[in-house]
């Protein structure tokens, strides 16, 4: 028994399908099912039950799973650990952060620390995902919502402010009524946003024109005019066809936290990433 064949047989299990699994390791599907064969027939019982729908776990794969799940935290741990003593300046750092964040605030940040670090490379990940630091998804995470993981070591990088932006030329909506205003806002799944509550207080009687969970799109949509928007300032105030509202009440802000394992405390490449952020952003 291979730790790379419990790690197959955690991804299938995750993912349901033999495809998705192999998209997750970057294997091929013929070689997931080639290993999974040969797993099930080291451990002499059949894990999975083939459907229509994917693989579902049977009952003596169902067994096996947290024990397969506790290894492969052991494994993950070491190569934490491993990583973490890491004291050379190269090798390869995995950022996550929104995309307007990542595209407007941390890219030239970013830029700056390649020129200074040019061993190190970087990958910036941008997605409303949270990748898992446990998992070695991501090595330092960007996000507006505090770390609660206790293996987690965090802090709150900067505070962003949002404003209310229309496309130039166009007319302002009336505050406390907001009858005849169109807007861009969050889809249902982010509606709980502080932005989102915000907009239907200040514009009641306004209608909901587009939804997207992306803030480029919703920058895109302002400035084509679609409606009006409230956008992060860093975004909203580049975009020379929109320009912000003046309103009584500013939209709330977000705080940014940033965080990363315990583990890799001492990688040296991380602690310089993190002093040119800190430096550039740090608040």
């Amino acid at each position: 028994m291979e730790w790379s064949d419990i790690e197959i047989f955690l991804a299938i299990a995750r993912e349901g399908t033999l495809g998705a699994a192999a998209r997750k390791l970057d294997l091929t599907q013929p070689t997931m099912g080639r290993r999974l064969r040969a797993f099930e027939n080291a451990v002499g019982q059949t894990l999975f039950q083939r459907t229509a729908a994917g693989f579902v776990l049977t009952d003596e794969g169902s067994a096996i799973l947290g024990h397969a799940e506790r290894i492969e935290e052991e494994a993950l741990a070491l190569r934490r650990s491993l990583a973490g003593q890491g004291k050379q300046l190269d090798g390869t750092l995995r950022l996550s952060s929104s995309d307007w964040f990542g595209a407007h605030v941390l890219s030239p940040v970013l830029a700056d620390f390649s020129r200074l670090h040019p061993g190190i490379i970087v990958e910036l990940i941008t997605e409303s995902r949270l990748l898992s630091l446990s998992r070695r998804e991501a090595d330092l995470v960007f996000r507006i919502t505090p770390f609660t993981e206790p293996e987690v070591i965090s802090r709150k990088l900067m505070r962003i402010d949002y404003a209310l932006y229309i496309r130039k030329g166009d007319d302002r909506p009336r505050e406390g009524d907001g009858a005849g205003a169109r807007l861009i806002t969050m889809d249902e799944a982010f509606s709980g946003m502080p932005d989102v509550a915000w907009l239907k207080r200040i514009l009641p009687n306004a209608t909901v024109a587009m939804r997207s969970n992306n803030r480029e799109v919703q920058a895109t949509l302002c400035a084509s005019g679609a409606g009006l928007a409230v956008l992060p300032r860093p975004l909203g105030d580049r975009i020379a066809a929109i320009e912000p509202v003046e309103t009584t009440e500013k939209p709330p802000g977000r705080d940014t936290w940033i965080g990363y394992h315990r583990d890799l405390k001492r990688l040296a490449r991380l602690r310089a990433l993190l002093d040119v952020v800190i430096e550039r952003l740090g608040g």
